[in-house]
């Protein structure tokens, strides 16, 4: 009964701030009171506080730093990326990390996608927030021509889609599929979360005006960051 008890303390105190954030009473960047101040408002114990704080950062809603307090940082924010994913996250204060760029073969995507060639460049990239938190990672597979190639020696230091766009490959209609999914071993590894945990899986199919492949990107996006509403097309 007190084990329910104190749950139902964490819960409201949960409830009651992330509303608070969510609305924008608090605001991105603020600074939530100290643990005391917040015990004293809600007449609960400090190591109750603590539990509810553990519980808004793991959905994304702050972040606490050891010595300096927590701060929300949930913002909210449309991410617009019509110039690519890549700039539109960093101005949300998103960094991206390649960990692989590589020529790949994969017959069966190409059979799927009806692509004359299963060759092509894989991109692989991981989504961190300011302070190190992955939040994202993506699988992306491009066509492998032009300055394209040029990646596998030179690396990627901005947008993919500036890269795309060099080669004549603009995005114009598409497809994109949405389902919730369980982190495997290696995903969780390097999104650093429990095997297990729950991320938003989509996969993105683009072509140009004139039909024309341009990319196919997989995405495992965290929940409590990520809210997909789509519109493209021609």
């Amino acid at each position: 009964m007190n084990d329910r008890v104190g749950r139902l303390k964490h819960e409201r105190i949960v409830e009651q701030l992330a509303k608070e954030i969510q609305s924008g009473r608090l605001a991105h960047g603020a600074q939530l009171p100290g643990e005391n101040a917040l015990a004293a408002r809600f007449s609960v114990s400090r190591n109750t506080v603590r539990q509810a704080l553990t519980e808004l950062g793991n959905q994304g809603l702050i972040a606490t730093h050891s010595g300096k307090g927590s701060f929300v940082t949930f913002d909210d924010r449309t991410i617009d990326d019509r110039l690519g994913w890549t700039r539109a996250l960093a101005d949300q204060g998103v960094e991206t990390k390649v960990i692989r760029i590589a020529l790949v073969e994969e017959v069966e995507l190409a059979d799927r996608l009806g692509l004359e060639s299963a060759e092509l460049i894989a991109v692989d990239r991981l989504r961190s927030i300011v302070d190190g938190s992955p939040i994202s990672f993506e699988r992306s597979r491009v066509p492998a021509i032009g300055s394209l190639r040029d990646l596998l020696s030179q690396g990627l230091d901005g947008s993919l889609y500036d890269e795309l766009r060099a080669v004549g490959l603009v995005p114009d209609t598409g497809e994109e599929w949405c389902e919730l999914a369980r982190l495997n071993a290696t995903e969780a590894e390097l999104l650093q979360r429990p095997v297990g945990e729950r991320f938003l899986r989509t996969r993105r199919l683009t072509r140009d005006s004139n039909g024309q492949f341009v990319e196919y990107v997989e995405s495992l996006l965290d929940p409590d960051r990520f809210r997909l509403h789509l519109k493209f097309g021609g």
